[in-house]
């Protein structure tokens, strides 16, 4: 990952953290519903952790959640 875009990343995985938290799911049923395991959702959604997904990973989760994927783009939650 760029450092540049480490930020925007961060912001991403928060979002996908809320909006899952939103839907009522856990972290281990998400994983279940994209076929990935715990500790890929655990890191894709922790602050403190660089990792980056495929736009196929972010679609299944847009998917998954049933949230547009753009939203987990934009800038602020304002924003939408």
């Amino acid at each position: 990952m760029k450092e540049q875009y480490y930020d925007k990343y961060k912001a991403m995985g928060l979002k996908i953290a809320y909006y899952r938290k939103l839907r009522g799911l856990t972290q281990m049923q998400l994983a279940e519903l994209i076929d990935k395991n715990l500790a890929f959702i655990g890191a894709v959604e922790a602050p403190n952790v660089n990792r980056t997904i495929s736009f196929d990973t972010l679609f299944d989760i847009s998917e998954a959640l049933n949230i547009p994927a753009y939203k987990f783009l934009v800038e602020d939650l304002a924003d939408e």
